[in-house]
């Protein structure tokens, strides 16, 4: 079972979320909605984890193949559903921009393998109604 604490830690917004082995990473909203701006907002955190849970599979994929990974970015845009509350995510992007040993086609390989097998978060944002599509760039 995972465990978080998550405190708040001003008079406005902000949250910082600490895990078992005391990893911390803080959240808030802009400064336009009430909060100071000194953090991930919290629906942005679903996306960097999509990044992370992803970018695990890939690298752990392409390892085992025994490529190099020399350089490895995700961009990941996503659009939230207008007029609902909540707004869920109901696109989103992703662009793995690798760079190393791998063809293309192994690196798509990996990468489908991570979106549409291995990457929990992935699994759970399409099981809230996201549609997740996803592109390589090699460099």
């Amino acid at each position: 079972m995972a465990k978080m604490i998550v405190t708040r830690i001003n008079d406005g917004f902000a949250f910082n979320a600490v895990d078992e082995a005391h990893n911390t990473m803080r959240m808030d909203i802009p400064a336009e909605q009430g909060g100071h701006g000194t953090g991930l907002r919290p629906m942005q955190t679903l996306l960097s984890a999509l990044g992370a849970c992803s970018g695990v599979d890939i690298v752990m994929i392409l390892n085992k193949q025994k490529e190099v990974i020399e350089f490895f970015e995700m961009e990941i845009d996503g659009e939230r559903e207008a007029n609902k509350e909540p707004a869920l995510w109901s696109t989103i992007h992703v662009i793995f921009k690798l760079k190393g040993t791998m063809t293309k086609e192994k690196a798509e390989k990996a990468c489908a393998l991570s979106m549409d097998k291995y990457c929990s978060v992935a699994a759970t944002l399409r099981a809230a109604g996201a549609v997740i599509t996803w592109a390589v760039e090699i460099g």
